[in-house]
């Protein structure tokens, strides 16, 4: 079964037991409203007009339900939109995961635009976070940010991705796990390159 990284996002999403997400789109997570809108029947999607609200509302929502909220915003000031709803959730105990789109792995520490160190800058009002560079890497990624969000002393953990990984395409290896939600074996597609490969090829 070919998937996108972006389709691995939601469906961990959906695997974890998430019904609503809150956010707000932008450039460098087209991909997983691309995903989300494919599986509008699986789980639910609040546009909301800001992204410091989209994380308001998914700390709202994670207290009144007890369920691990959900936030998405996009790379640069909308990542950065969402740090004082993240301090709220980490200041009053709610477990949240908020997940950001980065600029693609060739751009990363070139200042490129709306390029910003959001794992750094979120790293006092977080119990942990990630940058995820590797597709191999995104469901468990996924997996671990919710287990450390509930446990213990609940709280929020940020999840940032590049866009490239979640734009590329991948075949699912069934022959090691039957449960595509479980699955932690993916190939790349043959035919598919990532944009470092690309950019590298284009400056040679």
């Amino acid at each position: 079964m070919l998937l996108s990284g972006a389709d691995i996002v939601i469906e961990t999403l959906i695997e974890q037991g998430t019904k609503t997400v809150f956010g707000y789109p932008g450039g460098q997570v087209i991909n997983l409203y691309d995903a989300l809108y494919k599986r509008e029947d699986r789980i639910h999607h609040v546009l909301t007009a800001h992204e410091q609200g989209a994380c308001h509302a998914a700390d709202g929502y994670a207290r009144a339900t007890g369920d691990v909220g959900v936030v998405i915003a996009t790379s640069g000031p909308g990542a950065t939109n969402l740090v004082t709803g993240i301090a709220t959730a980490y200041l009053d105990s709610t477990p949240l995961v908020a997940i950001t789109g980065n600029v693609p792995n060739a751009l990363i520490g070139r200042d490129s635009f709306q390029e910003v160190d959001i794992t750094g800058v979120t790293l006092p009002v977080t119990k942990h976070n990630f940058f995820v560079k590797d597709y191999t890497e995104l469901a468990d990624t996924i997996r671990k940010a919710f287990r450390i969000a509930k446990s213990g002393r609940p709280g929020p953990v940020l999840v940032d991705i590049t866009k490239d990984v979640t734009a590329a395409e991948f075949e699912m290896c069934r022959s090691r796990c039957r449960n595509m939600n479980r699955c932690r074996w993916w190939k790349r597609k043959h035919s598919d390159r990532s944009s470092s490969e690309k950019s590298r090829q284009r400056r040679t």
